[in-house]
């Protein structure tokens, strides 16, 4: 495959081989020392495997960081972009494209969302976030909705606005001043969340314009919110005219055996709706796209013309990947296997003993403690598939790797 991909690309993206020490050389020579050397220089992927440049096989469960759900190299997703890319590429946001109004279409009815609600397409998480932050600052009729609260252990991203709305003062000092007006409450506190939208509070501070939460945190472990936080939540925000908004940017996807962290019974009522959800990593399969869906006229329209924007967001070769994506998780009923995955998982890990591991077993969604948390690393607890073999229905035949993505049969 890589010998017909450098022919008809004439090598223009094919660099000389080198071992993994002489590219590491060259990477730190040449990239911005913002990650640190690479732990490894990998070259290629299948499956659930990737190789480094020394030809050393891995196991990949990190998945590019919560992104890639239906592991590397799927056939169904290369397929999908290649085609698209080979049709239409960028027009920029002053056209549309069918893949993404079938997307938008696609996002809103898995989400439940009702009448008037629209999306809007970024690159990113953190660009999600950040049009989530406009919208708080939109919701501000009379001037006096300035206030934006978020909870300790948050993480948001690294633009300035999303940012702003992470906890970790590590993540946050260097870049300050950033933008105001953000107050973190206490985990999962209930009675410091109330005292946030008392009367007295208000008074002194400021009616709340949004609470921006994760579902489930990914930054201090995998910490998911107590029973009954979201819909207290939904209560004090509807009551207060704020927004609620979801970071679903880790856990939207399928990755916690629903389309999205709040539809699992064990964190939120059944019909419960937040206002604002903001999804990314595994949308796109590891094609980079964002999106923010907001739920009802009201939220649908707090960004006017001209007021927000982006480049690249939503064109149709992301849409294409993102459009793929959920149709093998539908086609192949990724989510049954994720909760049936995911309970395994929590047995057998509690079923160790391990210090580290929980007391108790934990709701499917979850592989670490919230006892446990900032031990349990970052990242949702898993993403839609076996991490030992394909998807039903997608193992690989070597005769279709041989051939470019055009000339394959089926799918």
């Amino acid at each position: 495959m890589s010998e017909l991909l450098a022919a008809s690309t004439g090598d223009l993206t094919h660099p000389e081989p080198g071992s993994v020490a002489e590219w590491t050389d060259r990477y730190t020579h040449a990239v911005m020392d913002t990650f640190g050397p690479p732990q490894r220089v990998l070259v290629r992927g299948e499956g659930a495997y990737v190789w480094d440049a020394d030809g050393n096989r891995y196991l990949d469960l990190l998945g590019g960081i919560a992104v890639n759900c239906l592991g590397h190299a799927h056939p169904t997703l290369t397929a999908a972009i290649s085609a698209q890319l080979g049709t239409l590429g960028h027009v920029s946001n002053f056209f549309g494209s069918p893949t993404q109004i079938a997307l938008a279409e696609k996002l809103l009815g898995l989400a439940g969302a009702p009448a008037g609600s629209r999306v809007f397409f970024t690159n990113s998480g953190t660009e999600a976030n950040e049009a989530a932050f406009k919208m708080a600052r939109r919701n501000n009729p009379d001037g006096t909705r300035t206030r934006i609260l978020a909870l300790e252990g948050s993480f948001h991203g690294r633009t300035m606005g999303a940012l702003a709305l992470t906890s970790k003062a590590a993540y946050r000092e260097p870049f300050e001043p950033l933008p105001g007006a953000v107050e973190f409450l206490p985990f999962g506190d209930t009675e410091a969340l109330r005292a946030a939208f008392s009367p007295e509070v208000v008074r002194e501070r400021g009616e709340v314009a949004a609470f921006v939460l994760e579902p489930i945190q990914g930054e201090v472990g995998v910490r998911p919110q107590p029973a009954g936080y979201l819909a207290l939540a939904r209560e004090l925000t509807a009551a207060g005219g704020a927004l609620l908004i979801l970071d679903e940017v880790q856990t939207g996807s399928g990755r916690t055996g629903a389309w999205f962290a709040y539809q699992l019974p064990e964190l939120a009522p059944e019909g419960f709706l937040p206002d604002v959800v903001t999804l990314a990593k595994g949308l796109g399969g590891g094609f980079p796209v964002g999106a923010v869906l907001a739920y009802g006229d009201r939220a649908a329209h707090l960004l006017g013309r001209g007021q927000h924007g982006t480049t690249f967001g939503g064109n149709p070769v992301a849409a294409a990947a993102a459009l793929a994506t959920i149709g093998v998780i539908e086609r192949d009923d990724l989510l049954a296997n994720v909760r049936g995955v995911g309970a395994y998982l929590a047995e057998r890990v509690t079923a160790l003993g391990h210090p580290w591991s929980p007391a108790s077993a934990e709701p499917a969604c979850c592989a670490a403690s919230p006892r446990r948390a900032g031990r349990g690393g970052r990242g949702a607890a898993r993403a839609p598939r076996r991490a030992d073999r394909q998807p039903r229905g997608t193992r690989r035949d070597p005769r279709r790797a041989a051939l470019p993505a055009h000339a394959r049969p089926g799918r």
